[in-house]
């Protein structure tokens, strides 16, 4: 009895990892981004209280949250482009990549918005008693940011290669 391995490459199920892998960037990104978006805004809402006339300038944590779901958005969209069926020569390597991409894009973005969510709550109450500390708060917030992007960007070399 032989064993194709080419054959085997080819299983039938091989689209399925890479629809995973893109479902995965974009709903881990997602979750980050909205725990960010919420645990930021209980802190904007508290800070507002004292100081109301500090809360469109404290709403940046919220932005910076809502771009981490873009970062899933996007790798998302271009996983989904690259997987085809399996009898279009998609193969279990290339569906293993894709998963490996989302799962890369969605984990860091969600620990880039639990970051961010826990800084823009902190930051923004800070900022409240003490105004010297917002560049601070931006500063770690860029950092923290950054760790989505760094996910984004090994996702796609890991998607498009």
């Amino acid at each position: 009895m032989s064993y194709d391995l080419a054959q085997a490459e080819q299983a039938a199920y091989a689209p399925f990892f890479g629809y995973i892998g893109a479902a995965s960037a974009q709903i881990f990104t997602v979750f980050g981004a909205a725990y960010g978006t919420a645990k930021s805004a209980v802190g904007i809402c508290s800070m507002g209280v004292m100081r109301p006339e500090l809360i469109m300038k404290s709403v940046i944590p919220v932005i910076m949250a809502g771009i981490i779901g873009i970062y899933g958005l996007v790798v998302a969209m271009v996983l989904k482009g690259k997987v085809t069926a399996a009898s279009a020569g998609y193969t279990l390597d290339k569906g293993f990549a894709h998963l490996a991409a989302g799962l890369t894009c969605g984990l860091c973005g969600l620990g880039a918005g639990y970051a961010i969510g826990i800084v823009g709550d902190a930051g923004v109450r800070g900022t409240a008693q003490q105004p010297r500390l917002f560049v601070g708060m931006i500063l770690i917030l860029i950092f923290s940011e950054v760790l989505g992007l760094y996910g984004m960007i090994v996702a796609l070399i890991l998607g498009t290669s």
